[in-house]
């Protein structure tokens, strides 16, 4: 892909609208584009704020009023008979509108859970290209695996490397060593063999980055052989 296509994915990019191919051919771009490293925080920022501008629907109050008001005329209507059919007939009416409340509620919360998430991935990106076209970001060449740990003046720190997809039960997680504490930095999977993922500790000068395979979920402390190695 020539360089002009590349320049205009950058709005793309900036609301997660590229596919992983290229996703990853325009984030390795981005590491030696200082236009695009240039143009790229503000889109995010834009696209950030459409987000948030969003709010999660609200079921709609006479809804829930007019179901309710609903079971209170069913009710009123019922003959006092003996009948036990029509005392469970009465029964079921507000079993069926305390029910449809419970329902309209659990809807409410299921947008707003779909919108957290949104956010939280909106942020997590945000995160990945403020280190990634950070000028003064430091880049360091991974040990045991193709690709670099690049790490901003802050200590936010991404890494990007070329990995297999790990066996069925297994993930990798990465370690932040400073001194003598090893601190886990979370798990992550890659995407057609590709793993781009921002580091939960921070990356001091002089701090060592691992990447070790561990069970699914992670472990407290590392249980096997680093396979991917950095010296911030």
């Amino acid at each position: 892909m020539g360089q002009e296509p590349i320049h205009e994915m950058t709005a793309a990019y900036a609301l997660n609208a590229l596919d992983e191919t290229e996703r990853r051919e325009y984030e390795q771009h981005l590491a030696g584009c200082r236009s695009c490293r240039e143009e790229l925080p503000a889109l995010v920022e834009a696209a950030n704020s459409l987000a948030y501008a969003t709010p999660a629907p609200e079921p709609p109050r006479e809804l829930r009023a007019r179901i309710l008001e609903q079971a209170r005329l069913e009710r009123s209507t019922v003959v006092p008979l003996r009948s036990r059919r029509l005392v469970r007939g009465a029964l079921t009416t507000g079993a069926l509108a305390a029910a449809a409340a419970v329902a309209l509620a659990i809807w409410a919360s299921s947008l707003r859970s779909s919108l957290d998430d949104t956010r939280s991935a909106l942020e997590r990106r945000e995160q990945v290209v403020a280190v990634l076209s950070d000028p003064e970001s430091r880049q360091v060449v991974l040990a045991g695996a193709d690709g670099r740990l690049v790490v901003a003046p802050s200590g936010r720190a991404t890494l990007v490397a070329s990995l297999p997809r790990p066996p069925e039960g297994r993930t990798y997680q990465a370690w932040v060593q400073t001194g003598g504490t090893v601190r886990s930095a979370g798990v992550f999977e890659p995407s057609e063999g590709r793993a781009i993922f921002r580091l939960e500790q921070p990356v001091l000068r002089g701090s060592a980055v691992m990447v070790t395979l561990e069970p699914d979920g992670g472990v407290p402390a590392p249980t096997g052989q680093p396979l991917v190695r950095a010296r911030a």
